[in-house]
């Protein structure tokens, strides 16, 4: 028996109703092939209910919110003007198929807007001119500061693509065809699928940066604010969100895509005061560059768990 057919997951949860969703859940992810991480949690009661919530994968653009809380932190210490102009070349900017990485010509937009492009449509050439600004060692120096030691940050968006790049070519399906072999076997030829390597974060502590950010327990005030402000904003609402649709219900979060990884992390609001943050780190046993059935399986996922873990 392989090592991915024998895996069991570890389940959190305060109680035993609690740990019969999560099991379900397992279950459901399993059925599809799907391994990961999934921890949700009620930010005010503490109550949560998970399974593999340590387990440490790479975080495709879901770097982006502990990025994001970095430049605004910088900007509420009054380090760096969220006016400040920035000039992007599509000849040497960061490749990605939103926002500026997909523009065929020069733009200059302010510091401000590249996180609102970074955060809503996830633009990996607005992230990378962010990372211009606030380097990768010292945002990840910032997040130590901060006791984030479950989140790891050692490369910027494009590296991403450069490393794919650099196993398979051009050719986008067989770097997706190995990062689906390399799984199973448990090496990496794409380096930042690499856990040594890549940036890295587990359920566990990107709920606990969620929870400290909604709780205005990190940073200023002014950057936890706008930094939920701008989770607010994010266009993709597939996998978390895609069953917590309703009037009453606001929605917060950020995506991560590379591969066979499909990530989002998020807090869900409720009009009766109840908040859920929840993360899901997934990585498919399959060669699709499309699996809705994966995104709704996430999304039922994170609804059963705001239903149980509301007031």
């Amino acid at each position: 028996m392989s090592a991915e057919a024998a895996h069991r997951p570890a389940c959190v949860a305060g109680d035993g109703a609690l740990l019969d969703v999560a099991e379900a859940i397992a279950r459901d992810w399993a059925a599809l092939g799907v391994r990961g991480s999934f921890l949700a949690r009620n930010i005010d009661s503490g109550e949560q209910l998970g399974f593999d919530v340590e387990e440490s994968l790479p975080l495709a653009s879901v770097v982006k919110v502990p990025l994001a809380l970095a430049v605004l932190d910088r900007i509420a210490a009054g380090d760096l003007d969220p006016a400040r102009p920035v000039t992007l070349d599509p000849a040497t900017s960061s490749v990605g198929p939103t926002g500026l990485a997909a523009f065929r010509h020069p733009a200059t937009v302010a510091v401000g807007d590249l996180l609102l492009l970074m955060l809503s449509v996830s633009d990996n050439a607005a992230a990378d001119a962010l990372f211009d600004l606030v380097p990768v060692a010292d945002v990840d120096a910032r997040l130590r500061a901060w006791g984030c030691e479950g989140i790891r940050v050692r490369h910027r968006m494009n590296h991403m693509y450069e490393c794919a790049a650099g196993a398979a070519g051009n050719d986008f399906s067989l770097a997706l065809e190995l990062a689906v072999r390399d799984e199973r076997a448990g090496r990496h030829t794409i380096e930042t699928l690499d856990p040594a390597h890549a940036n890295l974060g587990s359920a566990e502590a990107l709920v606990g940066l969620l929870q400290r950010v909604w709780r205005d327990e990190i940073s200023h005030p002014r950057a936890t604010a706008e930094l939920r402000r701008l989770m607010g904003l994010q266009v993709f609402t597939q996998r978390l969100a895609g069953e917590l649709r309703a009037d009453s219900l606001r929605w917060s979060g950020k995506t991560g895509t590379f591969l066979h990884l499909r990530h989002e992390i998020g807090v869900v609001e409720a009009d009766s005061g109840d908040r859920v943050a929840m993360a899901a780190l997934t990585r498919a046993d399959r060669r699709a560059g499309l699996a809705p059935d994966i995104d709704f399986a996430i999304g039922n996922g994170a609804r059963q768990a705001f239903e149980a873990l509301r007031g």
